[in-house]
């Protein structure tokens, strides 16, 4: 299982609007100073709002670097998911992460399920497969469902480690019924907080192997599959008062997960 990070490795960086905003390029030359060899461009960095010869630049600094390059989205309509599996045919990206919902757009189990239907041809003939991620309001049996109804081989799971805690699901549940569907697996490491007042809970971000979450296990469990391929270094940071400090602790929590997760995985 290969090793990645992607843009909400650094969502801070990646999303400042200040001089400190990381770029694309900037990101491949960590990747590549570190020995990364994925690197995971999601919904946070729209590859489709840059032009044609910004995207070639990408691939050719990717390539001088034997970095593959990972793609993904959000919004599960067709001319949306049509756009993407261009632009991962044309990175040579074996997937396609994709986050169903986006504002103002939250489609039915039945509407996904013949959206992706009609979708499939064109995965086909590109071979390559759409991988949904457990974001939030979906079930880990809703998914299965949806994959069910469609082509195992064409749509898989992209398996976030905290997401389905907001359908009320842990990861080690989520984990009993897609994992044989997972080709890539977001690490996410959390810890979670009882309240001052007692009567709930908080969930925050912290470097991988400081939290709740088996990163150990999860990686194992899911290599005893075959099919996922790669995992892939996120981070959650609550924010500090001011940006830059922001992107420095991110980057400190980045090194740190960085040197933990390379114990785990090749």
């Amino acid at each position: 299982m290969l090793f990645g990070i992607s843009t909400f490795t650094f969502p801070w960086a990646v999303g400042s609007k200040d001089s400190n905003n990381l770029s694309a390029i900037n990101l491949l030359n960590f990747a590549g100073n570190n020995n990364i060899g994925v690197v995971q461009f999601a919904d946070n960095y729209p590859l489709h709002q840059l032009s044609i010869a910004e995207l070639q630049t990408i691939k050719s600094i990717a390539d001088n670097q034997g970095i593959i390059i990972e793609t993904g989205t959000r919004g599960l309509t067709i001319e949306n998911t049509e756009r993407y599996i261009a632009i991962a045919l044309f990175f040579g990206s074996p997937f396609l992460r994709m986050v169903i919902d986006e504002a103002g757009y939250e489609p039915g189990k039945n509407e996904i399920i013949s959206i992706i239907t009609q979708l499939l041809p064109s995965l086909k003939k590109n071979n390559i497969i759409l991988a949904l991620e457990n974001h939030d309001r979906f079930s880990a049996s809703t998914l299965k469902d949806i994959i069910d109804a469609t082509d195992k081989d064409y749509v898989g799971i992209c398996l976030d480690t905290a997401n389905s805690l907001g359908a009320g699901e842990g990861v080690n549940e989520v984990l009993q019924i897609l994992m044989p569907y997972v080709v890539n697996l977001h690490i996410k490491d959390i810890i979670i907080k009882r309240v001052d007042y007692k009567m709930g809970f908080t969930v925050e971000g912290v470097a991988a192997g400081d939290g709740v979450i088996d990163i150990p296990k999860i990686i194992q469990q899911l290599k005893s599959t075959g099919r996922c391929k790669s995992a892939t270094l996120e981070i959650w940071l609550k924010p500090e008062a001011m940006v830059e400090d922001s992107i420095e602790k991110e980057k400190q929590l980045v090194e740190k997960s960085i040197l933990y997760l390379k114990k785990h995985l090749s």
